[in-house]
């Protein structure tokens, strides 16, 4: 089982390496056959020799990898291939970009844009076809992993369709529910049948001794994490004596992390502010004239602490969309939002005015989504551990946006925003603005909540008390 698994990992880097090799490749020709010789005529004195050549296209490879890494582009054989292709769709137009104006300023003036164009076009197009080419053949090779599902009493249907989603690199062969004991779980899972086992929402003292044995026999365990697994996850990990102590601290950032994402916040909704204000002023003129009501839409959201504030939003929805005073989420299909609203919620535009939400200091860029009271409180009957989430300022965009979707259930979306807040770095922050602008085309990810969720707000939690 090592063994494939190495032999996995080898052909993925191998498949990945020579696709930004391929991508450098086909740079290097349209830089030595069409940028040099202009550069070279137009800015006298510029002349590379081999190494120089060389200097160039290899800031090239760094920045495609770079970029196609972070936006996921790498992932053959784990991502579907849709996502792959749209993730190097958006890291080849990163670096293209960024060569742009680099090439333009190693001239002192604007390079012809046509050359970089029809490279990004060639890049893409061979992008794509490899990509589905090494999927092709990724999964051929290896065919799906068979799973034994391990579940408890909490309904299984849904999670059962996420893995079904996923035919090609993942398959349910069987289910068993954990009261038939720890023994006869052991025992179907080392039936010969599967080679993965999935442990799904079961009391933690069987878990553990299932994550245990799976573990000591070499069986792959795929768990699903509680609220203290996530805890844990991002605990530090300190040596005061020979004995191995894990260390949760009672604050989420350190003040120099807080004073560092609060310039980077400052410094981003400037300079988008700008940038975004004809798209702002176009938006502004169509949501008036369609129906005469108010442009801005504000709502009370709970930030930092639950304290108040007004968040700012373009109006989305028909002006007596709450007219009877009761807070809803919008569902799949929401007749209240107007044919302009679906076009700036489909497309982030609705949120635009946050950046002076931002600029005030009421919100930040990357953190958990800001909610209302009446929703906080909702959540709060089935979740204590809702409070956990509002430890840092909330945020135009986060974790929970870039991994989930708008209808991910609210306890997997409170997983995901503890994730984010118990592993913070700076770093994290800049990726996930980067990978921000990849899911602003994901359909799903401004999908409504369906229906059964928002009646599932209102019933108790059908959820393992350990959770």
């Amino acid at each position: 089982m090592k063994k494939i698994e190495s032999l996995k990992r080898i052909i993925i880097l191998q498949l990945s390496l020579i696709s930004i090799v391929i991508d450098t490749a086909i740079y290097a020709l349209f830089w030595l056959e069409r940028y040099y010789p202009v550069l070279s005529r137009r800015a006298r004195g510029l002349n590379y020799y081999f190494r120089g050549h060389v200097l160039v296209i290899l800031i090239y490879f760094v920045l495609i990898l770079f970029f196609t890494s972070t936006f996921g582009g790498l992932k053959v054989g784990y991502l579907k291939p849709g996502d792959i292709i749209f993730s190097q769709l958006f890291g080849i137009a990163a670096v293209n970009t960024i060569s742009y104006f680099q090439l333009s300023l190693m001239g002192n003036w604007l390079v012809p844009v046509r050359p970089m164009l029809l490279c990004s076009l060639i890049e893409i197009v061979y992008s794509a076809l490899w990509t589905l080419m090494c999927n092709a053949f990724y999964h051929k090779v290896f065919p799906p992993r068979k799973l034994l599902f391990v579940h408890g009493n909490r309904p299984i249907e849904d999670i059962l369709y996420k893995f079904s989603t996923r035919p090609d690199k993942y398959l349910i062969e069987d289910t068993i529910d954990i009261s038939a004991g720890i023994d006869a779980v052991k025992s179907e899972g080392m039936s010969g049948r599967f080679n993965g086992i999935v442990l799904w929402d079961i009391p933690t003292y069987d878990r553990n001794k299932l994550l245990k044995y799976f573990y000591s026999v070499n069986m792959r365990v795929y768990m699903m994490p509680k609220i203290p697994d996530v805890l844990v996850q991002g605990s530090d990990s300190i040596h005061l004596f020979d004995t191995p102590i894990m260390l949760t601290r009672e604050y989420a950032l350190t003040a120099g992390q807080r004073f560092a994402k609060r310039l980077m916040d400052i410094v981003c909704a400037l300079i988008l502010a700008i940038i975004t204000s004809p798209i702002m002023l176009i938006t502004a003129v169509c949501i008036k004239l369609y129906d005469r009501g108010p442009v801005l839409y504000s709502q009370i959201r709970c930030t930092r602490d639950r304290r108040e504030f007004r968040i700012l939003k373009f109006r989305s929805m028909s002006v007596d969309a709450e007219k009877d005073g009761v807070a809803r989420l919008a569902t799949k299909g929401d007749s209240r939002i107007t044919p302009i609203g679906r076009f700036i919620r489909a497309v982030r535009i609705d949120e635009l005015p946050q950046l002076f939400n931002i600029l005030k200091g009421d919100m930040t860029f990357i953190g958990p989504r800001p909610e209302r009271p009446e929703i906080i409180d909702k959540y709060m009957e089935q979740m204590p551990e809702f409070a956990y989430r509002m430890r840092v300022k909330a945020g135009l965009a986060g974790y929970a946006q870039v991994y989930g979707k708008y209808n991910t259930s609210p306890y997997d979306k409170l997983k995901l925003d503890l994730i984010y807040i118990e592993n913070y770095s700076l770093w994290m922050d800049i990726k996930l603005m980067m990978l921000t602008l990849k899911i602003l085309l994901r359909p799903e990810s401004t999908e409504g909540v369906e229906a059964t969720q928002v009646t599932a707000m209102k019933e108790p939690a059908n959820e393992d008390t350990d959770r």
